[in-house]
């Protein structure tokens, strides 16, 4: 058996792929959302929208500070995974759950897989990348979407379990576009058919939380908006939204609205004509929808996109912001996609499959062993 975790709405949609691939090789599997996002627009609706099925468990951890957070998510993982004994543990990218979880399964001897691995922004300032190192070096499957991700863990000495499959996003973009072009219909309700409107998202911790990193973002897209003559849409986060009225931020000129779903996200997304953001998964989806990308932070764990041309760091500053968009604009979007053909969650499966054929040691959880078991790997 294998246990998907899970915990946020990037994570839902770059393992939205293995699912259906788990069910069409009838792998036997499960689904736990640690509840790290939990509000319907963030958790429920992706499932939904994505036609998958529900997960048999959600912990509903909720917000918290870093440590409280990781350790109630990793409190639950244990208890869920000591009741259901699987095989392997599969985790995506670089977020609390991810690293609880796979804190909770090494602890009890089980295999982890990786997904997304060897991503580094070399910023130990960032708990993503904690998160995303510390996960690395526990895993034993390692997929990595890039040649640039392979090299990243080679340097760390990590060689062995690497494989490399290129990026399930890529997967998810393909499968759910159609989808949406068919049901969604966010363009006609924010009145944006002119496919005139640049998209912008903000949402890290090192941005929203701090007063003048904020105020530098607000004041680029307003002055973005303004300067290239076109409608700013901000799908604001709910932590980002709490920040702006916290801070009392000046939004004129910006059409802020509500979380968006998965399907309406990704239709903004493929008809903006920028996209300005500080979240990694937009880096990728923007490059592999040939969206020109403007990053509001000083370095990126996807490298491959400014690599490509399809992206560039502005920072946090107003001005940068304004002047990186202004150059984005002109970008001529014939770069290629550098995270794989769409096959990812194939490659990744076919790794995982066999470990299902391999009993583990068999835990009783009534005993003092369940309580206490840890063991060398």
């Amino acid at each position: 058996m294998i246990a998907i975790v899970l915990g946020t709405r990037p994570e839902i949609i770059k393992m939205s792929p293995v699912v259906r691939e788990c069910q069409k090789r009838d792998i036997d599997h499960f689904v736990l959302h640690t509840g790290q996002h939990y509000s319907y627009e963030m958790d429920k609706v992706f499932f939904e929208e994505l036609n998958l099925p529900g997960a048999r468990y959600n912990l509903e951890v909720g917000s918290g500070f870093q440590g409280e957070q990781t350790g109630r998510i990793m409190e639950g993982v244990e208890r869920t995974l000591l009741k259901e004994r699987p095989e392997m543990v599969l985790v995506q990218g670089d977020t609390n759950t991810v690293l609880a979880a796979a804190l909770a399964a090494v602890k009890l001897g089980i295999r982890v897989g990786h997904v997304e691995a060897g991503l580094r922004c070399f910023e130990r300032s960032m708990p993503e990348e904690i998160n995303r190192v510390v996960t690395d070096h526990l895993s034993d499957f390692l997929f990595v979407p890039t040649e640039t991700a392979r090299e990243h863990l080679r340097r760390e000495g990590i060689t062995k379990g690497v494989v490399k499959t290129g990026n399930t996003i890529v997967d998810a973009v393909r499968q759910n576009l159609s989808i949406a072009e068919e049901r969604s219909n966010v363009l006609h309700r924010l009145g944006l058919e002119d496919d005139h409107f640049i998209l912008a998202t903000a949402h890290r911790q090192e941005n929203v939380d701090h007063l003048q990193h904020l105020h530098g973002i607000v004041e680029g897209l307003r002055k973005v908006s303004e300067e290239l003559k076109m409608t700013l849409v901000f799908p604001a986060h709910p932590r980002t939204r709490k920040r702006l009225e916290e801070f009392d931020m000046d939004v004129e000129g910006i059409l802020l609205t509500d979380p968006m779903g998965y399907l309406d996200f990704l239709m903004l997304e493929a008809n903006a004509r920028l996209i300005l953001t500080d979240s990694g998964g937009v880096q990728e989806e923007a490059c592999i929808l040939r969206v020109p990308c403007v990053t509001m932070r000083q370095s990126t764990e996807r490298p491959e996109t400014i690599e490509v041309g399809g992206n560039v760091l502005a920072g946090t500053r107003s001005k940068a912001i304004l002047d990186m968009a202004s150059k984005m604009m002109d970008a001529k979007r014939r770069w290629r996609n550098p995270f794989g053909d769409g096959r990812a969650a194939e490659r990744i499966m076919a790794k995982v499959a066999p470990v299902g054929r391999h009993a583990m040691r068999t835990i009783d959880n009534n005993t003092e062993e369940a309580r206490q078991f840890t063991s060398v790997r």
